[in-house]
């Protein structure tokens, strides 16, 4: 067995490890957390199944962003969708066969990779161009920009600069899934690409990119303007 494959292979059963572990803990907290007051930001739905509603719209459209700042919606929104078309295409590494849904999204998920950079782009230049987003930016957050952008640069780099063997590197996430390792590629840039992912898996759970779940748990998002119908008890 290569030596660089068991490298690989290691780091991303640690890395995976750390996701999840540190996920749940986030998660587990969230959870924790008391809601002592009704604080839903109105005008909000009396019901929870207009709060559920809402909390939807949230995640998939950003509602209160676009209605805050259109320019931001828009470089945000993108970077989300275009990223989640990614991951859908990169399912294909982990299925065989390949589910029908995974292969429709191979074509878009392509292209999905230039919007990606273009919404990172537009993320970034606002914490370099706007006064008051300068001002509250931290290294770490110039450090995760960094970082997702080298993601999707090095995994574009690979399909139009230095093409890599997909067969041998699909052989090689199906192997880390049943715990039979198979050879990978040495291939540089490939190599960068997954070195890169891991360390965005280990250090997710601990970076400000763990808002995803986050709003789910949000009480100005998740609760129902039903003060006066509803005694609300603090957990």
């Amino acid at each position: 067995m290569p030596v660089l494959t068991i490298v690989y292979a290691c780091l991303f059963y640690a890395a995976a490890a750390v996701l999840v572990a540190g996920f749940a803990w986030k998660v587990a907290e969230y959870w924790r957390a008391p809601a002592p007051l009704k604080i839903p930001t109105t005008p909000a739905p009396a019901t929870p199944a207009g709060a559920a509603v809402r909390v939807a719209r949230e995640v998939v459209l950003f509602e209160s962003l676009f209605r805050a700042n259109k320019w931001i919606w828009l470089f945000g929104w993108l970077f989300h969708v275009a990223l989640a078309l990614v991951l859908l295409r990169h399912l294909r590494y982990f299925q065989d066969p390949v589910w029908g849904v995974v292969a429709l999204a191979q074509p878009f998920g392509i292209y999905a990779g230039f919007a990606m950079l273009a919404g990172l782009a537009g993320l970034w230049a606002r914490r370099f161009l706007v006064e008051r987003i300068r001002y509250i930016s931290t290294a770490s957050d110039h450090l995760m920009l960094a970082l997702l952008v080298a993601i999707a640069a090095s995994g574009l780099a690979m399909k139009y600069v230095a093409h890599t063997d997909v067969v041998a590197v699909k052989a090689f996430m199906l192997g880390l899934l049943v715990f039979d390792w198979q050879p990978l590629p040495a291939d540089p840039v490939l190599l960068v690409h997954l070195a890169l992912v891991a360390l965005l898996m280990a250090v997710f759970p601990a970076s400000k990119l763990l808002h995803a779940p986050g709003v789910f748990f949000s009480p100005t998002r998740n609760q129902a303007d039903d003060s006066r119908e509803r005694r609300h008890v603090a957990a």
